[in-house]
């Protein structure tokens, strides 16, 4: 991994760096994995447009009714999952999005094992394999990484069960799908919520005898974890 990171870092812009360091200072960032993770992927190879406003703390539309989450939000997920994302696990990411928080968790695992992305959007998923192929295209040629278009509310059973399990929209509930895929002694972070209303951080624990554990973290506005048809009418 380390090898891999200092080829990357020769490419990072020092903007990027500059975004860790104001979430390390905010007290958001707290280990040095994820200080190690964020360092070594660009953010800004994730974003469409081309000006300052893609290293700040703030969200940004990728199309499609879709955006990249604020860099706290993603900091703090990774954060929360720093201890499930161990070598050689297989790990899920719903709503992808953009494919950098995808490869930042891959990044935490040191590109072993496998972080399924998925979108229910073709041209989302489409855009999230090039930027995960300008940031560092050997993970998607291993397998370390997979996208996928499908519903998000279902999962993806065909590498479950996840050691870990991130989903990237609000729902109106935990979603069954995802705690059944979701491995004993893993984690799942969710955010739970009706739109215009106050969302919820929920961190999802699941035990060795199957029971879960669930605690609120912190109070959030997601897009909802919807249909594609209601995300994207155009989509039709």
């Amino acid at each position: 991994m380390n090898i891999i990171i200092k080829r990357m870092r020769s490419q990072i812009d020092p903007r990027n760096n500059r975004l860790v360091q104001k979430l390390i200072d905010d007290g958001v960032i707290k280990s040095s994995q994820v200080t190690e993770t964020m360092r070594s992927i660009d953010r800004g190879l994730f974003i469409k447009k081309a000006d300052e406003s893609i290293y700040f703390d703030s969200p940004h539309s990728i199309g499609y009714c879709a955006t990249i989450s604020a860099p706290h939000m993603h900091a703090y997920a990774l954060e929360w999952l720093k201890d499930y994302l161990t070598p050689y696990s297989h790990v899920l990411d719903i709503g992808s999005g953009s494919g950098y928080l995808t490869l930042c968790m891959s990044a935490m695992m040191g590109f072993t094992g496998k972080v399924i992305g998925v979108d229910h959007i073709d041209k989302i998923v489409e855009d999230s394999i090039q930027n995960i192929r300008r940031s560092h295209s050997e993970v998607l040629s291993s397998g370390a990484i997979e996208m996928y278009t499908a519903d998000g509310r279902n999962g993806y059973p065909l590498y479950a069960p996840y050691k870990a399990i991130h989903v990237g929209a609000a729902s109106d509930g935990i979603p069954q799908a995802l705690l059944d895929q979701l491995d004993v002694d893993g984690r799942m972070v969710i955010p739970v919520g009706l739109p215009g209303s106050t969302q919820q951080i929920n961190i999802i624990d699941k035990e060795k005898n199957g029971k879960v554990r669930i605690r609120q973290a912190l109070a959030v506005s997601y897009i909802p974890l919807c249909e594609r048809e209601k995300q994207w009418p155009r989509s039709m």
